[in-house]
């Protein structure tokens, strides 16, 4: 026998976890209303497919497949009621609000698809036209339409709603518009309707349904079939159309892309952040749509030695919290400004450079490129590395040892044995005698008290 687990919690399968969260959303008082609709589109949808086989025409299936997408955007909605329930968790810090766009463009993609498939069935029809029955084609043309209108204008959608308003505008609409202007030119009472940009939705309902009454009265005058499959790619071409611009739109929002309308704004808040108090530079920037409606963005703030870390942080969040909801700001000081080789005062004892030793540290780049403070390229115009620390030996300054050995002044001797000769070999140099090269003090104000010693002469 196994373990046995006194209080281990029983596993769900995958649709015992999607029933549990649908009993969820259904307990909400606002899906109930969705739901109803989704159940009499399903029935709706099931009656169209129908008179779509007893009258055999591709443009009332073409414009059926409106229906069906009219149920998933239902589905979308349900899902955005499901998202502002839950809260982030561990495992999905941001939330779930990209589900919705998921199915957005899931939804807009299906569509596309249904309207390539439809320009397919047509193109096949073109070579031999069936004959085409048109005793349901207007009763299954106006449920259809009467339907989408009634969904679209009940139910707020609120992620097709952004969406419609956010994306591109369709060829549709931007004929539409002018003939709109045009209209309302001569009539100017209609510009509060048909000025401003037109629903997508209902547009594309329109206009389906004006289509199939053209297809109604061809075939019913002169028995002429081929406009069937005339209007189905008309159909087919602004369903594509019109999903087409927000399919974009939600796979760049997929594609966590920074918007192009928020750019300008961005910039302004990154120009106002730079100019506080305490802040030096603004780096690492990086900004991307989380969801419908709800920016994220991270930045790298670096700040003067003497600043207030809680400060900056404070007005730097307060600033780009107006257009950012979820913003990561990283703060860290500027720990890249060397100190100078000697900071303050002199002490005597070092300016007497005949007792002390000065042993030279090996250069890391070309004297022509240093600067006399630091070891670092004196290139002002590139910035500081990310990150550094001080690393032995990158920019160490030299090390001045004291010399407690007496000197036998006036004897003509240079200076006698160094206890330091057997360990730096000829890292150790006298000034005065040759034996080393490229030393001089590193102190040029302080006045040298090293000279030629003739043999015999006392050393001054």
């Amino acid at each position: 026998m196994g373990t046995i687990h006194l209080f281990r919690k029983p596993q769900r399968s995958f649709f015992g976890k999607l029933l549990h969260e649908f009993r969820l959303v259904a307990a909400d008082r606002r899906s109930w209303k969705i739901l109803l609709f989704g159940a009499v589109n399903v029935l709706c949808t099931g009656f169209l497919l129908m008179w779509c086989s007893s009258t055999n025409s591709i443009a009332l299936t073409a414009y059926t497949y409106l229906t069906i997408f009219d149920l998933f955007s239902l589905i979308t909605c349900l899902i955005s009621y499901w998202v502002m329930m839950r809260k982030p968790s561990p495992a999905y810090s941001f939330g779930f609000e990209r589900l919705e766009v998921l199915a957005v463009f899931a939804s807009t993609v299906l569509a596309q698809l249904g309207a390539l498939f439809i320009l397919k069935e047509s193109a096949e029809r073109f070579l031999e036209q069936p004959e085409i029955h048109t005793g349901r084609l207007l009763v299954g043309t106006f449920v259809a339409l009467s339907f989408n209108l009634f969904t679209m204008l009940s139910i707020r959608n609120k992620p097709f709603a952004y969406v419609s308003e956010a994306a591109s505008t369709s060829w549709l609409q931007e004929h539409v518009a002018d003939l709109s202007r045009s209209l309302c030119g001569i009539i100017p009472g209609l510009s509060s309707i048909f000025l401003p940009r037109m629903n997508p939705f209902v547009l594309i309902d329109l206009a389906g349904a004006f289509a199939l009454c053209i297809t109604y009265m061809l075939i019913e005058i002169n028995n002429y079939f081929a406009v069937d499959t005339a209007s189905a790619i008309a159909i087919a071409l602004m369903t594509f159309g019109t999903m087409y611009p927000m399919s974009v739109y939600s796979g760049k929002v997929l594609l966590q892309t920074t918007p192009p309308h928020v750019i300008g704004q961005l910039d302004k808040l990154l120009r106002e952040v730079s100019t506080l108090d305490g802040v030096l530079e603004v780096r690492n920037e990086h900004f991307w749509t989380l969801g419908f409606g709800s920016l994220a963005g991270s930045v790298h703030v670096r700040i003067r030695r003497d600043a207030n870390e809680q400060m900056v942080l404070a007005h730097v969040t307060n600033r780009l919290y107006t257009l950012v909801s979820t913003l990561t700001v990283q703060i860290f000081k500027d720990d890249w400004i060397r100190p100078a080789l000697l900071s303050g005062p002199v002490a005597p004892n070092v300016l007497n450079f005949s007792d002390h030793h000065i042993i030279p540290m090996p250069l890391l780049k070309n004297t022509d490129d240093m600067t006399p403070v630091t070891s670092t390229p004196a290139k002002p115009s590139s910035p500081p590395p990310e990150f550094s620390f001080n690393t032995p030996g990158k920019n160490v300054s030299p090390v001045i040892l004291l010399n407690t050995q007496s000197r036998p002044y006036g004897l003509g001797l240079s200076r006698g044995h160094t206890p330091y000769s057997s360990v730096l070999g000829q890292g150790l140099a006298v000034p005065g005698v040759g034996a080393g090269q490229g030393l001089r003090p590193i102190f040029p104000h302080i006045p040298s008290r090293y000279g030629n010693n003739r043999t015999g002469q006392p050393r001054p």
